[in-house]
């Protein structure tokens, strides 16, 4: 094991108060959306008409509504906790797929230079130039919405960051004495990236993926707001607060607790995720 994580390890018995309030609450919510099937009090798709847009506690036909109701009917409560499933699946499928794929160019092009390496880094630049936003709209405009296709747009136009972040850091891991002594034991390229290489830059991407991950939360909900994204009668929390806008002067709360949740979670990301940076990068902590 490489020495910066041990010593990462060893830092993470010290936890900051803010640290670990915020853990608890991305813990929390992850594992509301895990067990939303089995604590969600009603069906999520389950419309009641007469009891629409009506305020948190409304009680209907023996049954509470605690955080209210949409547009339809349907409980705001259920939906809520059956769209952070949602948002959270884009979110980690996305991260993944990005990961894999900017890593896997990044330390190719720190690897073997040359021509490999400007062609990387020049298809880098080029994606990086177009706004990520944008790159995504217009790919989601082109390819139709879906699950499925939502993860693989925002995974297809955020690899660029990791790509950038594992080629600096192969780079400087690639000149190191155990790296020429593997590879002139006869140790093969895939052997020598993924072996020893990659469990040495892992600290500085576990920190872009972790920012990544917030800004893909915000990125799928941007594009279900737009309509873009999660599509009826699914829920996800951009779906959710794209319906309720349109009656934020009736029902604020459609708004609002979506809103809220996702406020929750990607700011408990972010202070994970600079926490993580101050512990892996020592250099951080100085300026």
């Amino acid at each position: 094991m490489n020495i910066r994580m041990q010593a990462f390890r060893r830092k993470t018995a010290r936890l900051p108060v803010s640290v670990m309030i915020f853990s608890a609450i991305l813990a929390l919510i992850v594992i509301l959306a895990i067990l939303a099937p089995y604590i969600a009090p009603f069906d999520p798709n389950k419309q009641a008409l007469l009891a629409r847009l009506k305020p948190p506690g409304f009680a209907y036909r023996g049954e509470t509504f605690w955080l209210g109701t949409d547009d339809l009917g349907r409980d705001l409560l259920t939906r809520t906790l059956y769209g952070a499933g949602v948002s959270l699946g884009v979110a980690v499928l996305s991260v993944v797929v990005s990961s894999l794929v900017g890593v896997s160019l990044g330390m190719l092009a720190g690897w073997f230079r040359g021509w490999t390496e400007t062609i990387i880094m020049r298809l880098v630049d080029i994606v990086m130039s177009i706004p990520a936003i944008l790159l995504a709209v217009l790919t989601v405009a082109v390819l139709g919405p879906g699950f499925l296709k939502l993860v693989l747009v925002l995974g297809l136009t955020r690899w660029p960051r990791y790509t950038r972040v594992a080629y600096a850091q192969t780079l400087q891991v690639a000149n190191l004495p155990f790296i020429k002594a593997s590879e002139l034991s006869g140790a093969g390229a895939a052997r020598i990236l993924f072996h020893h290489i990659l469990p040495n830059i892992a600290g500085p991407i576990l920190v872009v993926a972790t920012a990544e991950f917030g800004l893909m939360i915000l990125m799928e909900s941007g594009l279900s707001f737009l309509g873009l994204g999660i599509q009826p009668p699914s829920a996800s929390w951009g779906s959710i607060m794209s319906i309720g806008r349109q009656y934020i002067e009736r029902a604020w709360w459609i708004v609002l607790v979506p809103g809220a949740c996702l406020f929750l979670l990607v700011f408990s990301v972010n202070v994970l995720g600079d926490w993580l940076r101050d512990q892996l990068d020592p250099r951080s902590r100085s300026r």
